[in-house]
């Protein structure tokens, strides 16, 4: 009915006059027609027109549109298209960064000055990176060894097999070839493994850095955040068993509290672990923002911060259990003198205290036994502008040692 109303009231109308009762200019009869014996027009398709296929070819696609998100700027990981595309919006990308933010998809390296000074890479060295990451401080290390166009080169480990393969290609694409940059997807407790494979020997230069990439900490499909609700993962590697839920699901109360304790110093885990036992008896807990809000109400005394910090806590706790990430971290400090050549320098960042006091007293050990020959007497950290500049650098500590010459 409302096509037959409207069209009885176009018959009154005066080009380019108001529509009755609407105070809108209608179009005059050139373009749309008032003969009664005409059909009523039609609604136009508000989708645009195809671009017109060239002759003898194939319709020509359009670009894509930006992807829609409520309000004015996008919250969600994959919303966040400008950031995924720093190289196209050059000044948002900058002023993102500005504001202490890591772009979404990417990392930004941390006390990289810092970690160049005590490895003090040289033209022709050997080097290895083993938690490879976004590839921030092994492109400065290559910039290093192979100066001068020097025959050095570097090794880059990491286990995500996500991450590696962009990576790899975002240092390829700055000039490292073949010769001076190999990628090998590998927990660094492999490397000692990979030098041998290589024929490489020892390297002069060892980076671990021990953090969880943002790339890995963005995107809620990985699991390492609740900040946005996605599978409970926290896998490095997603291709090895078990999940964090799958592992949250079947771990006994004793062994979940001593996890939370030992992987994060939780100081209500005694709680925290008979709670989320009794919860998962009634529905299993396989989502991220879930677990954390069973965190919360677990601890319903304390304040909106103290459970924040509980729920990072357990996150954190659960995570390094899933990677067995002091598993891997003892044998790699056990296996390291053999990987560094006589005044070969190695230096750690870790981001919390478990990491940190394995670190330290395999440092120690080695000094008492000769196997270093200088280590760090205190850590080194992010100063105040890096740590605004990049809040996620507040909690990392530098530990750094040197092989002693002629000690095997």
């Amino acid at each position: 009915m409302l096509g037959t109303s409207w069209t009885a009231e176009r018959r009154h109308e005066v080009p380019g006059q108001p529509a009755p009762g609407t105070g809108i200019v209608e179009a005059p009869d050139s373009v749309m027609t008032s003969d009664p014996s005409q059909p009523a027009p039609q609604a136009t398709d508000p989708k645009p027109t195809p671009t017109p296929a060239p002759p003898g070819g194939s319709e020509v696609p359009r670009p894509r549109r930006r992807p829609r998100y409520s309000g004015r700027n996008p919250r969600r990981f994959e919303e966040r298209y400008k950031e995924h595309d720093p190289t196209r919006y050059l000044a948002d990308a900058a002023k993102i960064e500005a504001s202490g933010k890591t772009l979404a998809g990417s990392h930004r390296p941390i006390l990289v000055e810092e970690i160049l000074g005590v490895l003090d890479p040289k033209p022709g060295e050997t080097a290895v990176d083993c938690t490879l990451g976004y590839g921030g401080h092994a492109r400065r290390l290559l910039e290093r060894v192979t100066a001068g166009d020097a025959p050095g080169r570097l090794l880059g480990l990491d286990v995500d097999p996500i991450e590696l393969p962009k990576t790899e290609s975002r240092l390829r694409a700055l000039g490292f070839g073949d010769t001076a940059f190999v990628a090998r997807r590998s927990n660094y407790a492999g490397m000692a493994k990979v030098l041998g494979e290589l024929g490489w020997g020892t390297a002069d230069v060892i980076l671990a850095d021990l953090g969880v990439s943002s790339m890995q900490l963005d995107d809620p499909q990985r699991g390492f955040t609740y900040k946005q609700d996605g599978p409970l993962d926290l896998r490095m590697n997603p291709q090895r068993s078990p999940s964090a839920a799958q592992w949250l699901a079947t771990v006994g109360e004793a062994d979940l509290q001593g996890a939370l304790q030992s992987g994060a110093d939780e100081p209500h885990a005694a709680v925290l672990a008979r709670g989320l036992v009794r919860a998962r008896a009634v529905e299993p807990i396989t989502r991220t923002r879930q677990l954390a809000e069973l965190i919360r109400s677990l601890l319903p005394e304390r304040s909106k911060e103290d459970q924040d910090l509980s729920v990072r806590r357990v996150f954190q706790a659960i995570r390094i259990v899933v990677n067995d990430e002091f598993g891997g971290l003892d044998a790699w400090l056990r296996l390291l003198p053999g990987c560094l050549g006589p005044g070969g320098r190695v230096a750690v960042l870790t981001f919390h205290s478990g990491e940190d006091r394995r670190v330290k007293q395999a440092f120690r050990v080695g000094l008492d036994q000769g196997i270093y020959s200088a280590i760090a007497d205190e850590v080194i950290r992010a100063g105040p502008e890096e740590q605004r500049a990049n809040p996620r650098s507040s909690s990392a500590k530098l530990r750094w040692a040197v092989r002693a010459a002629g000690n095997s």
